[in-house]
């Protein structure tokens, strides 16, 4: 156990490390009306080292609030439509015969840079997930021989349309299971709704994002997040809701064993512990409290929780599962 002094000693190193995240909430709130959820998700991913994968309707500002949050950070950014035909040279890069020079070079593809926009990525075949797998999980891409290793930050934020099934590949699970996050989307209010309005038909409203934060702040802060102190107790506790989805029935929710197919791997263990540290870290302490964990559950687990037939037939979801889950473990 580490003894108060310690805890207080970090608490104040991690209150004065985090102070960039108003900043980057700030910057982003010129552009970005409303979706505070989403945009905390985006940075959590970002400070953990996450993937995530963004599921709504078009025009949420999903596109828009990746490419302002690059813009806040000074990053590079590149985004990738997928469709149909889209190739793994698209993404990754080729080799390309150069005349003069009488020899093959590599011609780099967008992957090669700190944040990758997926834009719908459950549009493009599993060849070209898998080349996009290896960069996630590696955080490296080969072309012809030759491996070249990724920038850091590296972050692919994806996003996929919930409603068109029609030309759409459905995401692997060891794919899904690749992406620390996936964050449900929401319309906004009628509050936020008047606002975007007024703002897009105001020609003096168009706001520039600046660069607040370097990449390199970002690495620091990365280290700093698995700082953040976790007691046993919270550990014993994120064990807890995870083996619930595999064996419910420990648990007393013997009633959930025909609705889940497959529970977390130890992937999800791993990220709810890291989301958790990082969630801590943006509302500016140096420890995790079990809200933390509660209020990242969601996002880390809820497609990570396999559902059966009859679960699909009853229409029940895997939030519908977690929210039991969670009801029923008890919290330290």
């Amino acid at each position: 156990m580490e003894n108060t002094s310690d805890i207080r000693q970090l608490n104040e190193k991690i209150h004065q490390a985090s102070a960039f995240v108003d900043l980057l909430n700030l910057e982003l709130s010129k552009v970005i009306v409303g979706q505070r959820y989403m945009v905390e998700r985006l940075l959590i991913g970002l400070l953990a080292g996450g993937h995530v994968l963004l599921e709504g309707v078009p025009g949420l500002a999903k596109t828009l609030s990746i490419k302002s949050l690059s813009s806040a950070i000074n990053a590079k950014f590149s985004r990738i439509q997928f469709t149909p035909d889209l190739l793994p040279a698209d993404v990754v890069g080729t080799m390309i015969y150069n005349q003069q020079k009488n020899e093959f070079v590599v011609r780099r593809g967008p992957i090669f840079a700190n944040f990758i926009l997926a834009d719908e990525i459950n549009r493009a075949p599993a060849k070209v997930q898998s080349a996009l797998l290896e960069a996630m999980q590696e955080r490296q891409i080969t072309i012809g021989d030759t491996t070249f290793k990724l920038d850091d930050p590296f972050l692919v934020l994806a996003t996929q349309n919930p409603i068109e099934q029609e030309g759409t590949y459905m995401l692997p699970e060891a794919q899904v299971d690749r992406f620390m996050l996936k964050v449900t989307i929401g319309y906004p209010t009628k509050e936020e709704e008047l606002h975007i309005i007024r703002q897009n038909l105001n020609p003096q409203a168009t706001a520039t994002i600046n660069p607040v934060v370097q990449p390199s702040d970002i690495i620091t802060a990365r280290k700093l997040v698995r700082e953040v102190y976790m007691d046993e107790k919270i550990e014993r506790y994120i064990l807890d809701i995870v083996f619930a989805t595999r064996n419910p029935e420990d648990y007393k929710l013997q009633k959930l064993k025909p609705l889940i197919s497959y529970g977390g791997s130890p992937r999800a263990s791993i990220s709810l512990a890291l989301a958790a540290k990082a969630y801590a870290f943006t509302k500016r302490r140096g420890y995790v409290i079990p809200e933390d964990v509660r209020s990242i559950c969601f996002d880390v687990m809820r497609h990570r929780v396999g559902l059966t037939y009859e679960a699909e037939a009853e229409n029940v979801t895997s939030e519908n599962i977690l929210s039991e889950i969670l009801n029923a473990v008890e919290v330290p």
